[in-house]
């Protein structure tokens, strides 16, 4: 009898043993399988996240080098953001190309594109039905693609006492009407409007098309060749004044920008509030009012279009990549980074 109890003891005591390890087994298999878990959910909310590094989609990213180019305007754009793509989507080689005669701008781009020695480009304005009816004799449509906005701001001196200008004031100083700055509230001063050549590019045309009303420039208006001779000559000329994106002109320490409104007791600064002095820059700029571009306060504002064929070939699939690449969450946080307003 003491013989089959030592039996019976030995045998439960292997049985609660065993029970044990598996019961142990079965709990650290358990929180392993949850670990593992909340570190797969974790890998995929940071791959949603749109402050995770940018990526490229390899399905619908080409290989091979696409000739672009276009608008001035997006300078900044190919310096801070088209950089970022062709170090993380190297298969897609873009090669920005310069008119061989003509000055870089939308109008050209367009031309360019259309004469079949750009892929795709960049532009500040919208395609005219001109161009349009220009690809199709060569075979093919054109296709707007918006994927930021900007806004056009004045320039002036920095030492101009004017709190601002109404868009009607605009037109009449760059039409001839309003020659003195004693005229919108300033100082006895002659005006000095400046402006680039209407075939330099798709702000000119734009300016023109919307704040002019198309009608034409006074014989008062300079012409100079770029922005930023422009940006020099206003610096030193206390009657100056000038136009262009926003991005070049709001940060400037050299010179100021000026409140602009559809009234003149609507005035909206392209700044954010309150106006960083001269004093304080280049420690300190002026960053642009974001908030009242993307709503529409500000008046004066316009998208910028990636312009693509419509042909069914590479050239087409490299556009709409490049568009859609942009429209991605870290192409408009890149977009926002390099002075520009997220369309979406």
């Amino acid at each position: 009898m003491s013989h089959k109890n030592e039996t019976l003891r030995l045998l439960l005591s292997l049985i609660i043993t065993c029970g044990l390890i598996f019961g142990g087994l079965w709990f650290l298999m358990e929180r392993w399988a949850k670990i593992n878990s909340s570190n797969s959910e974790n890998l995929v909310d940071k791959s949603k996240s749109p402050n995770s590094s940018p990526s490229c989609n390899v399905a619908t990213i080409p290989e091979g080098t696409f000739n672009y180019g276009g608008s001035t305007t997006w300078s900044p754009i190919r310096k801070d953001v088209d950089s970022v793509l062709q170090t993380i989507c190297p298969q897609f080689i873009l090669r920005y190309t310069q008119p061989l005669f003509d000055k870089p701008g939308s109008g050209t781009g367009i031309k360019m594109l259309i004469d079949n020695q750009l892929a795709f480009s960049q532009s500040s304005r919208s395609i005219k039905a001109e161009e349009n009816t220009q690809a199709q004799q060569k075979g093919f449509s054109l296709k707007e693609i918006p994927v930021a906005i900007d806004g056009i701001a004045i320039a002036v001196h920095p030492k101009l006492n004017v709190s601002g200008l109404s868009v009607a004031q605009i037109k009449d100083i760059y039409t001839g009407k309003i020659t003195n700055w004693q005229q919108v509230g300033g100082l006895n001063l002659p005006i000095t409007p400046l402006s680039r050549s209407k075939e330099a590019g798709g702000t000119v045309e734009f300016f023109v098309e919307n704040v002019l009303n198309k009608d034409k420039f006074g014989s008062n208006v300079s012409y100079i060749g770029t922005t930023t001779e422009a940006i020099r000559k206003i610096a030193t000329t206390p009657g100056g004044i000038y136009y262009a994106s926003a991005p070049e002109i709001v940060p400037q320490c050299t010179i100021k920008s000026l409140p602009i409104g559809r009234t003149s007791s609507q005035l909206v600064a392209p700044y954010q509030q309150p106006l960083i002095p001269q004093s304080e820059c280049p420690g300190k700029r002026n960053q642009l009012n974001n908030q009242d571009f993307r709503s529409g306060n500000y008046p004066i504002t316009r998208n910028l279009f990636v312009i693509v064929k419509q042909n069914g070939q590479a050239d087409q699939q490299a556009g709409e990549a490049y568009a859609n690449w942009l429209l991605t969450p870290q192409g408009q946080e890149l977009i926002e980074k390099a002075g520009f307003i997220r369309i979406k």
